[in-house]
């Protein structure tokens, strides 16, 4: 039977989907709760609950520090104001442009710095008035220079009595610890009140996040061999990115095959033939972090 391989669901419909479940794009239903990533959740729950100045997060590109973010995003409780600046520039004064864009508080031409950092402590100000606390989340932090690391840590001094009006969150490649060990940054380091990494999957949770994957997406049965899973954590790694990139060639496949079930010889394929792209990249020595008595997150 032909398929046409245009159509949008091109393979959902054929394995009982009700999305694809390989999606590069964060969606928070797909998360996956592996040890390291409840503990990640964990630690940055427990940075904003304790208002921590600074809370930080790294990981391997396609680690899963996005998703959590898009979790995070998901069930933001009320007494919270948070902004997110997705890839902030370091210029002096840009990055304060970058911040209050993310809180919708549109700068002009007309502001200088320090217009712009008054505009932003009055708000501030206010927020805590409301009863709220303001959070900054910078995604691809480890972009940012030494300079502007500083200039986020001045921001964190401002504060209303003995309570601080503005915590950040920064999420980065590991490489972002080495930059915060340099001696300009000591302050900053200090600062630093709770902090994770996230690092690559072994093979059983890989297993275990295909698995997942499917399920949400609709899936009865299981779709990919342990096999399939086994050579799938083999050439990505265990990073869930690459996992998504390789399983969804594999279903797609499948799909044209008109195999129901992805087995280890189908995922060898799509290597054999050059589709899958993904370049692995090993990080640093794993940057550790404290389990703390926090209530694990509810599973989906």
């Amino acid at each position: 039977m032909t398929r046409n391989p245009s159509t949008l669901d091109i393979y959902t419909r054929f394995f009982g989907l009700s999305e694809r479940p390989f999606s590069l794009v964060p969606n928070a239903r797909f998360v996956y709760w592996s040890v390291h990533h409840g503990r990640a959740w964990s630690i940055l729950e427990y940075g904003i609950v304790t208002r921590a100045p600074i809370t930080l997060v790294t990981g391997e590109v396609g680690a899963g520090k996005s998703t959590l973010v898009a979790h995070f995003l998901s069930n933001v409780p009320p007494d919270l104001r948070v902004g997110l600046v997705a890839n902030a520039q370091s210029d002096r004064g840009e990055l304060l442009h970058w911040v209050l864009l993310a809180l919708d508080l549109a700068p002009t031409a007309e502001e200088g710095y320090v217009q712009l950092f008054g505009r932003l402590q009055e708000f501030l100000i206010q927020e805590y008035a409301a009863g709220r606390r303001v959070v900054l989340i910078f995604d691809e932090a480890q972009n940012l220079s030494r300079d502007s690391l500083e200039e986020l840590r001045m921001l964190t001094n401002i504060n209303s009595g003995t309570d601080e009006l503005l915590q950040l969150v920064l999420l980065g490649q590991p490489e972002m610890r080495t930059t915060i060990r340099h001696p300009s940054l000591k302050q900053f380091a200090q600062r630093i009140s709770a902090s994770a990494h996230l690092p690559t999957m072994d093979a059983e949770m890989v297993e275990s996040y295909i698995d997942h994957r499917l399920k949400v997406a609709g899936a009865d049965s299981k779709i990919f061999t342990s096999d399939a899973a086994e050579l799938v954590y083999t050439a990505t790694g265990g990073i869930p990115r690459l996992i998504n990139q390789l399983a969804d060639q594999a279903m797609v496949y499948a799909f044209t095959s008109e195999i129901r079930q992805v087995d280890r010889a189908l995922v060898q394929k799509v290597l054999d033939e050059g589709m899958f792209h993904g370049v692995r990249t090993l990080g640093e020595t794993e940057l550790s972090s404290t389990v703390l008595p926090l209530q694990h997150p509810t599973k989906n």
